[in-house]
């Protein structure tokens, strides 16, 4: 066998059980009894273990060196292998055990916290979490500037300097379209109970309609939603609310969003670094697209009116032009996940300049969750009423995905340049939604983005679906004002 050869061969392995870490972590979030979380920490810090010493093995380094690519897509694969090897054998193994032990018991500690909205029960965790993520990015920056550095696990290339920049121009523009529509009339809250055994029925008829492949996969119910693993066993959540049935609907349509993302890229990639979404903003435009510009398209709600109908009876809304105002409905509100699409990504810039000046050291954990508040009334309007509606209502700080945040955004201004490329390409998309046949996007989309997974670098995956034009800003931002300007 070739070096090429013995190097793919030792990272099929490797990939191999990053999925069952996968699988250790999607337990927890489901099934998992909750006294387990002890031995859990344990055994997702051991197996953290075996995962660095595979990473950094000195071999890997001795087959890049010697291995020649037999293609572009052998190339693309080095690459990968190339970027992970490096940034691995910057982070010490024992640290990067204490942060899978500290990240996954913090994740139980966090849970309860939230319940009990009690935040002093978890700053004393939050604080080990932050002190370690500064560390390992510490270690991968190497001299340079540490969030950057974080930012690389989850989209490459990305800086804070570029993102900031984005979001600056999103801010402006999004302020003033939520202030105008905010002052129009709204339409009336739902007043119904909607069984949660129907919910989770419907949600998964959806699921199947935007091409969710139930023979590898599945959907269970969990706190935060969230899809999981990739190839031939990609598994979402959902979750259920009795008076809010768009919370399941819509949270299921976006893991959707991310799961045929996995589920459709090729085969021959499978165990493979190219094998996964090439970042999570990418991932992110995939799962907003199908929610937003797919799921809640006046198209799509014709169809989705009559199954709620047909679910549910009369459920208190009159037509299907009522029901697409109410599913796009703007309304003040704390959760992030429920956000409107106007004012979702507000949600998302108070978590990227929180999470900055933590890492930073510009702003103590103690004090985060009156900068929190005082934030958020700020870009909102009105105040946190409680901790689960504020600074514990999101999963990540606990886990240690400082970084992430970002990409939430990112995928939005991504989601806008794919859908004003994809709707050029198919300018009688909406007769097929308004049959609950989204098929022609979902096909667009796997033909240009997803069979590729990791191909090409973030932005040269957009670029490519998008007949090689550059992303921007400014796609999503026209799309969401001519929505919602006369709405």
């Amino acid at each position: 066998m070739s070096a090429y050869d013995d190097l793919m061969a030792f990272q099929k392995e490797t990939e191999a059980l990053g999925q069952i870490m996968g699988r250790l972590g999607w337990d927890q979030e489901t099934t998992m009894p909750r006294g387990a979380a002890p031995q859990r920490a344990e055994e997702m810090a051991a197996l953290e273990g075996v995962l660095h010493a595979r990473r950094t093995d000195p071999r890997i380094g001795d087959w890049l060196s010697e291995a020649h690519a037999p293609s572009e897509v052998g190339k693309a694969q080095l690459r990968l292998i190339t970027r992970s090897y490096e940034r691995a054998s910057k982070v010490p193994a024992d640290l990067a055990q204490r942060l899978a032990k500290l990240t996954s018991a913090s994740q139980g500690i966090w849970a309860q916290a939230r319940a009990d909205e009690d935040v002093t029960a978890f700053l004393p965790t939050l604080k080990e979490v932050v002190a370690l993520k500064r560390e390992e990015g510490a270690a991968l920056a190497a001299g340079g500037d540490v969030y950057d550095a974080m930012l690389q696990d989850y989209e490459p290339g990305a800086s804070a300097k570029s993102l900031s920049a984005m979001f600056a121009a999103l801010r402006p523009r999004l302020s003033t379209l939520r202030d105008k529509v905010m002052a129009s009339e709204q339409p009336a809250d739902l007043y119904f109970d909607f069984d949660e055994g129907k919910q989770m029925k419907l949600t998964r008829k959806l699921a199947k309609t935007f091409g969710y492949d139930m023979s590898h996969g599945r959907v269970d119910k969990a706190v935060h939603p969230f899809s999981s693993g990739s190839g031939l066993d990609v598994r979402i959540t959902t979750r259920t609310s009795l008076r809010d049935p768009f919370n399941c609907l819509y949270s299921t349509i976006h893991e959707v969003g991310h799961a045929c993302y996995e589920q459709g890229i090729s085969n021959d990639y499978l165990l493979t670094p190219l094998g996964n979404g090439v970042s999570m903003g990418v991932h992110e435009s995939q799962s907003r697209i199908y929610e937003n510009q797919l799921g809640r398209s006046r198209a799509f709600c014709v169809w989705l009116y009559g199954q709620m109908r047909d679910t549910f009876g009369d459920f208190g809304v009159a037509d299907e032009d009522t029901f697409y105002r109410t599913v796009n409905k703007l309304r003040q509100g704390y959760i992030r996940t429920e956000a409107d699409e106007v004012q979702y990504n507000l949600h998302v810039l108070l978590r990227f300049d929180l999470e900055r000046a933590l890492i930073s050291g510009d702003l103590a954990v103690d004090d985060l969750e009156t900068a929190w508040n005082d934030r958020f009334a700020s870009d909102f309007g009105f105040a946190v009423d409680k901790p689960s509606n504020g600074v514990l209502q999101d999963v990540h700080w606990s886990v240690g995905l400082f970084g992430y945040f970002a990409t939430y955004s990112l995928g939005n201004v991504y989601a806008g340049c794919l859908n004003e490329a994809m709707r050029a390409d198919l300018p009688n998309l909406d007769d097929t939604l308004e049959q609950g046949d989204p098929s022609q996007a979902t096909d667009w989309l796997n033909e240009a983005l997803q069979r590729h997974g990791g191909l090409r670098e973030p932005r040269a995956t957009i670029a490519h679906a998008c007949s090689g034009v550059e992303p921007s800003e400014g796609p999503l931002l026209n799309y969401l004002e001519g929505k919602f300007s006369n709405f």
